[in-house]
């Protein structure tokens, strides 16, 4: 119960601020009487799926993407355009850099477009890395990814 109700002022607090450490967002649970640890904050991060976006006074803030309605398509575009930084390839490889912390959110987005070309994705940090099928597939790969980014 304690764990739930923690989650829900978690998102309370990255709808209503701007939050973009991990420490910042620790601070504003313990001001409101929850007695958290960086550590407890990571977990409860990782259990909402909360992605790093583009702040408007901040460089970057948390935000939630809601995923059983039917907007996530039109969601995870914008959160691809406004976390990936540069799309480039090189043989059959094509390597996305994003901001710090959106390598998997990248990735989520680019699985959810079952491209056949793709035979897989391996995200860290702030890269996804996709293996394609074919040299020639990588630079069309590439060329509707760079569409998203628009």
């Amino acid at each position: 119960m304690h764990r739930n109700a923690r989650q829900q002022k978690i998102l309370e607090i990255i709808s209503t601020k701007e939050i973009d450490t991990q420490e910042e967002l620790c601070y504003e649970l313990n001001r409101l009487n929850f007695n958290v640890t960086q550590a407890t904050i990571s977990r409860d991060i990782k259990d909402l799926k909360l992605y790093k976006i583009s702040g408007t006074t901040k460089k970057y803030k948390y935000a939630f993407l809601d995923s059983d309605d039917d907007t996530v398509t039109g969601r995870m575009k914008n959160l691809f355009s406004e976390c990936v930084q540069t799309i480039n390839y090189a043989n059959n490889i094509i390597i996305i850099k994003t901001m710090r912390g959106n390598g998997a959110t990248a990735g989520t987005f680019v699985d959810s477009l079952q491209l056949k070309e793709i035979l897989g994705c391996v995200a860290g940090d702030d890269t996804l890395l996709i293996v394609v099928n074919s040299n020639e597939n990588a630079l069309i790969v590439t060329e509707k990814l760079r569409e998203y980014m628009a």
